[in-house]
């Protein structure tokens, strides 16, 4: 297949450079960074890696981001397209196992799972939080998932053109899972290994912060 990988990034020029490197080794070449408004080098180390480096004047958030990258590999022609962290927390070793259910025609969506192994050294408080999140999407969304908010997943081409990103931050994890509720898309979990470190976790979102984006997101489905 014609395959993308789309890596949103915020000033993570310590990182961006290895992340491509890694990709790259593992023989994917169709890589597009999002700069999404990095006050430091992140897109000259992107585009001295070989990724195509699209770059948001301002920080508007990696929903966003995620939506200008995969409305370019859209027009790419790419068959499948995979979002991938900037901050060296997914593996390309993962990637395989992502779209081979959708190569095979199976499902629509692959979305990745760090509690389908125990190979991932996720903090307990977080992983509370990401399974309980995990029992609310499937009470309101119909979507049977073991992680909620997980950044490595592969679409068909037909998921990513009917998979409408409208929130610009955050709130788009929980807006993918909502679409694939909404538009009746296959979906299926696949095991995959994410690797905390100090760096990742003090880039990453804070788990306060997404406390309130799962609160919000309740409070809207209430509503409507």
């Amino acid at each position: 297949m014609n395959t993308w990988i789309v890596i949103p990034a915020f000033n993570e020029e310590k990182k961006i450079w290895e992340v491509i490197s890694s990709l790259r080794n593992k023989g994917y070449n169709n890589l597009v960074v999002i700069d999404d408004g990095s006050s430091d080098n992140t897109a000259i180390m992107a585009s001295s890696e070989g990724a195509v480096t699209l770059k948001h004047i301002i920080n508007r958030g990696q929903g966003a981001a995620l939506r200008t990258g995969i409305e370019y590999a859209l027009e790419q022609g790419a068959e499948a397209i995979v979002t991938f962290d900037s901050d060296g927390q997914h593996q390309p070793e993962d990637i395989p196992f992502l779209l081979a259910p959708i190569s095979e025609g199976k499902v629509d969506v692959t979305l990745g799972s760090r509690f389908l192994h125990h190979r991932s050294n996720t903090p307990l408080f977080r992983k509370v939080f990401l399974k309980g999140g995990a029992l609310i999407f499937n009470t309101m969304y119909g979507v049977n998932l073991t992680d909620s908010h997980n950044g490595l997943r592969a679409f068909s081409r037909k998921a990513a053109q009917n998979i409408n990103i409208t929130q610009d931050r955050m709130e788009h994890a929980s807006q993918i899972i909502e679409e694939i509720g909404k538009k009746r898309l296959r979906y299926l979990e696949v095991p995959v290994t994410v690797h905390y470190t100090n760096y990742s976790l003090e880039h990453g979102q804070r788990t306060t912060a997404a406390f309130k984006i799962l609160f919000k997101m309740v409070l809207n489905k209430l509503v409507k």
